[in-house]
């Protein structure tokens, strides 16, 4: 134990220094070894969300030139959306764009390679099996899917392909995320005994689009084929445009924030999801006709599926109602905590020498270890992006090159996925959730949850 706590130790001192960056990036030299490396890879956007415009498209930009890709059309149902987007990605990539009105018109393009998809979270899955099917590698935002018909389906359609899908679970590219799952996998942290999530907002109009709202008619959109595989209900511009308020087009904060959180559960500890799922909440606040709470509590019970003597407890919290966005991810054992809001893991909470000698217990306080916070791999441009993300989008374009498993992998998505379905059937029936791994269908009482 002593001796890998030493080697830990060593690899994230050199964290810290930037170099310990393992499969995160590659450098020039490396990249033009690849074979196709100057075949530019022609991608496709679907869906000009607010995601896309302030996230990814900068990411993508750091990298594009360097790794030879291109934007090459864009796909939006709604005309204005589409309009805007094609002149401003024509802005940023410096030439026009194809633009389409829907995904029959972006996949009957020849010149096409990979998607970004960026559209609605109930949609994500739906999308993601449509590009793999037209032999298309992706970039798919996250939560995966929001039922387990869509995870599901997209798993197999996936895995069926021989495309690249990178999952938008940016953490998976973070070197401190990298090294606490090291840490913890490597048994120096002890048994994880508990697991403290949160993620709180302040923020009247988060997730309201009123100005956009207010400019959108169905006649200028396809209204039905938004609505995918959901049940028909009547046109509505709020759930068109401000759909992470609207059940069954969002989960809201359980898809929206905890599926970020849930994957490191999943990712630390190899468990692929939780054993029972129970929450509690409402809507406290904000009584501005949304359907999904604007306060939430979930409780997961975790551990190995055979001995339910072994485990631990996940807690996550959120408000849309006082909080300043500072997400928490705090890991503990008997030895002390793992804290991804100050990349510390230290003793702090620990069975102490005292505690120890008076029960005739050894002591095991964990070591005072620094994780680097994360950096930049390579970007050879500053468009202002994330450092997260922007590592990610270019692990997903050096996959497309090199053909080799992405950081977040179509398993990490449907994993976070059962746990995100799991908390939603809690949330929608009251009931305690439970997963059926013979079925692959989430439970509550003996039924299948579905909506």
């Amino acid at each position: 134990m002593e001796e890998s706590r030493r080697a830990f130790i060593k690899k994230a001192a050199i964290a810290a220094g930037g170099t310990y960056l393992g499969t995160l990036g590659m450098s020039a030299k490396s990249y033009a070894n690849i074979v196709g490396a100057n075949d530019r890879v022609r991608v496709g956007v679907v869906g000009f969300s607010d995601r896309f415009k302030d996230t990814l498209l900068p990411c993508f930009l750091n990298h594009n030139k360097e790794l030879n890709f291109d934007i090459v059309a864009l796909s939006d149902l709604w005309n204005y959306r589409r309009d805007l987007g094609s002149e401003h990605i024509k802005n940023k990539i410096g030439h026009g764009i194809i633009s389409c009105k829907n995904n029959d018109e972006l996949y009957a393009l020849k010149d096409l390679d990979a998607v970004i998809i960026s559209t609605p979270d109930f949609a994500h899955a739906s999308h993601a099996i449509e590009a793999v099917k037209n032999k298309k590698d992706v970039y798919c935002e996250k939560p995966f899917a929001e039922t387990m018909e869509d995870a599901r389906a997209a798993l197999k359609a996936v895995r069926s392909s021989k495309q690249i899908l990178q999952i938008g679970s940016q953490r998976r590219s973070g070197q401190n995320y990298k090294a606490a799952s090291d840490f913890i996998k490597e048994g120096s942290f002890g048994d994880i005994t508990m697991v403290e999530l949160s993620w709180n907002v302040n923020q009247p109009g988060r997730w309201r689009r009123p100005d956009l709202v207010a400019k959108l008619k169905e006649d200028d959109t396809d209204w039905k084929r938004f609505l995918l595989n959901r049940p028909y209900e009547a046109f509505d511009p709020r759930i068109y445009l401000e759909y992470r308020l609207f059940w069954p087009y969002s989960s809201g904060m359980p898809g929206q924030w905890m599926s970020h959180q849930i994957d490191t559960v999943h990712w630390f500890t190899g468990l692929s999801h939780p054993r029972s799922v129970t929450a509690n909440g409402g809507i406290y606040q904000w009584k501005d006709g949304r359907r999904n709470w604007d306060t939430t509590t979930a409780v997961f019970d975790y551990g190995p599926f055979d001995d339910l003597t072994k485990g631990f407890q996940v807690v996550f919290t959120s408000r849309m109602h006082n909080g300043d966005e500072k997400p928490a991810e705090i890991y503990y054992s008997n030895g002390g905590e793992l804290n991804l809001i100050t990349n510390t893991i230290s003793s702090r909470g620990g069975l102490t020498e005292r505690a120890a000698a008076a029960m005739k217990m050894k002591p095991n306080l964990l070591p005072e270890i620094k994780l680097s916070a994360p950096s930049a791999v390579v970007a050879s441009a500053n468009t202002g992006a994330d450092v997260l993300s922007s590592n990610h989008m270019r692990n997903w374009m050096e996959c497309i090159r090199s053909r080799k498993e992405p950081n977040a992998p179509v398993e990490a998505g449907y994993q976070h996925s059962i746990a995100n379905i799991m908390t939603n059937a809690a949330v929608h029936t009251g009931g305690k959730a439970t997963f059926d791994a013979t079925r692959q269908e989430v439970m509550v009482e003996g039924k299948v949850f579905k909506y």
